[in-house]
């Protein structure tokens, strides 16, 4: 059985490139056994093969090549041992990443699913609602052009991405407004983030308990009759209002441009 295997041969048994293993070479990685003076090809041999799987193998679960070369030159087992240790931190630091993520993405899909089959459009109710935690910023707001511009702010203020699709943007109507009949003004926005997600000072949280709430199509500036419903129904359920109300977008016109699709909810905490 022969005992040497030109580059091409040795890319294709070990699923690797040619350039790759050229680099190797230059690199002093994985250097060839021989190479033919008279046309400079590089040859191979079959006691290489595991020096190949091991540098793919490490490469592939996070090393850099330097710590692989490092660790082929050395091969030292405290130095490996604490090597995997490393990697391993690591590696469980991406699955928490990865675990927010597909939190956030299935939140999404649940609040999707939740605007395409809700039927109780305009129906007052009261609900129990869990802590939350938001990013919020404190600012007046009373036109699309200031909640878009404000919007950015906050994503840039708290150094967040992609938000629109991964968490929930929402504004806040004070509770003078609210007492007011003023609800074409608010005073902060707001986006629902996973716990721990972020660290910053406009991090904030919306208190547990219970809100009187209810759903409508359209945009936020349409709000309006909904809240004459939402508190003509506390008012005749003998409930108080004890904070700001809040507007919460499920789906609005990022996602969909069907005006028809969209749905808000108005979320206004309540007290006996």
């Amino acid at each position: 059985m022969k005992n040497r295997f030109s580059i091409g041969e040795m890319a294709k048994l070990h699923n690797t490139t040619i350039k790759t293993l050229r680099y190797y070479d230059e690199i002093d990685l994985l250097k060839p056994v021989e190479i033919d003076k008279n046309n400079g090809y590089r040859y191979y041999s079959t006691e290489q093969f595991e020096q190949l799987n091991t540098i793919q193998y490490l490469k592939e679960i996070g090393f850099t090549l330097k710590e692989i070369k490092s660790h082929l030159y050395h091969r030292d087992i405290d130095d490996f041992l604490a090597l995997l240790e490393k990697q391993k931190e690591l590696t469980e630091t991406k699955i928490k990443e990865l675990e927010r993520v597909q939190r956030r993405f299935q939140n999404r899909i649940n609040d999707i699913k939740l605007a395409r089959n809700i039927m109780e459009l305009g129906v007052p109710t009261i609900k129990e609602v869990s802590e939350r935690k938001v990013v919020r910023l404190m600012e007046k707001i009373s036109s699309e052009p200031e909640l878009e511009l404000t919007l950015r702010q906050l994503e840039n203020s708290a150094n967040m991405k992609s938000s629109i699709f991964i968490g929930g943007v929402g504004l806040t109507v004070s509770i003078n407004n609210v007492d007011d009949n003023k609800f074409d003004e608010y005073n902060s926005i707001f986006i629902l983030i996973e716990e721990g997600d972020i660290e910053s000072p406009l991090v904030k949280t919306f208190q547990k308990g219970m809100y009187a709430c209810i759903y409508f199509r359209g945009e936020e500036f349409d709000s309006a009759p909904y809240y004459h419903i939402l508190l003509q129904y506390i008012k005749d359920n003998g409930f108080r209002i004890i904070g700001d109300a809040i507007e919460r977008s499920i789906v609005d016109h990022y996602i969909s441009n069907n005006r028809e699709d969209h749905l808000y909810e108005i979320q206004i905490p309540v007290s006996y």
